[in-house]
């Protein structure tokens, strides 16, 4: 018997997490994977699906549309430990029962989390918990899954397609030295750090969170930063020429300042731009933006460091109202995060299907 879905929405790492409690119950557990994509699918390769014996289920491989015959495959895959290739295309009249309303098609693979796979998801778990990306690899003619780490997916002797997949942290099945392999890219969760307790930020904190981003907010005015002002949130009451070093300014993190204040708002950009960050933005109207941009090179801060600068903050939705002007940051952040920056090489595009996969 199917049950609903214990949480929703979830993200990556609560999906892995579910299946190692469940396991850690002594329950079955398989996992569900979309290995490859044709069209407009509803959810892209990689996305992930955990089903325990009796029927509870965490993540998506199709946004819904043919979620019940999968769970229904992963309970036969916990059953007799078979792996599962399932397929599905363009519906019909069945279309919300085992068909893709949306028109596309896509390839799901169904594997029962055994105790090596388990441990590969504990490391996986592991990895990106230290905001260190990760990839599995894994043979579709059965054999063991490897598990590559940030060191080896940089090594620039990875060559061909493999390698232009793994820089471009892209999920998929690809051909490497006349081998198949499905490759399944785990990244550290986008995090936003927001810099100064400001109206904006108690809309757009929540919203964040929502859309998936861990949110750190830093301001040292203690009056701002207050717990009442922000429940539930993580506040940092140093100056973020502390804190951020402190925080780790990675490809995965996005900082917002937010202050309109210099002595708050320079030393954030200034590190933040010089860091990997894939978005940086600073609120405040184009004149502000102007004298901040003196300021900016007056302190030693690069041309093209300063091109990075999203300023005035967010798309122009003519957002006015603080709740506004949070949607308005925030799509420009799932925006800038969608299109992949600070990633010059391009994944490969799937050639055919692919015959096994794993987690």
């Amino acid at each position: 018997m199917t049950r609903s879905n214990l949480s929703a929405p979830v993200d990556e790492k609560e999906i892995l997490r579910q299946a190692q409690s469940w396991r850690r119950e002594g329950r079955g557990v398989a996992i569900a994977t979309v290995a490859e994509t044709f069209g407009s699918a509803p959810r892209p390769a990689g996305s992930h699906l955990v089903v325990e014996e009796g029927g509870l289920f965490c993540g998506s491989v199709s946004a819904g549309c043919v979620e019940g015959d999968v769970i229904a495959a992963a309970l036969d895959c916990i059953a007799d430990g078979a792996p599962r290739g399932l397929e599905f295309g363009v519906a019909d009249e069945t279309a919300w029962r085992a068909g893709l309303s949306c028109g596309g098609r896509i390839v799901v693979y169904v594997e029962r989390v055994d105790d090596a796979r388990s441990a590969l998801l504990s490391e996986i778990i592991a990895e990106t918990a230290a905001r260190r990306p990760c990839a599995l690899l894994v043979s579709p003619d059965g054999g063991a899954a490897r598990l590559l780490r940030v060191a080896e997916i940089a090594d620039a002797t990875l060559e061909g397609a493999l390698g232009a997949m793994l820089r471009a942290g892209a999920s998929g099945p690809v051909d490497s030295g006349g081998r198949r392999l499905f490759v399944r890219f785990y990244g550290p969760g986008p995090r936003l750090i927001l810099i100064g307790a400001v109206h904006v930020a108690q809309a757009l904190a929540p919203m964040a969170a929502i859309a998936g981003f861990d949110v750190v907010i830093v301001d040292p005015r203690a009056a701002y930063a207050a717990r009442e002002r922000f429940p539930g949130a993580q506040l940092d009451l140093r100056w973020p020429d502390e804190a951020l070093p402190a925080i780790g300014l990675d490809a995965y993190t996005a900082v917002a300042a937010l202050t309109h204040d210099p002595k708050i708002d320079d030393s954030a950009l200034r590190l933040a731009l010089a860091s990997d960050c894939f978005y940086v933005g600073a609120l405040g109207s184009r004149a502000t933006h102007g004298r901040r941009l003196q300021r900016l090179t007056a302190n030693g801060v690069p041309p093209a460091a300063i091109e990075r600068l999203r300023a005035p903050i967010g798309l122009d939705i003519a957002a006015v109202s603080p709740a506004e002007i949070a949607v308005s940051i925030l799509s420009e952040l799932i925006l800038a995060r969608g299109q992949k920056p600070l990633r010059s090489v391009q994944a490969p595009e799937p050639a055919g299907r692919l015959v096994s996969c794993g987690a």
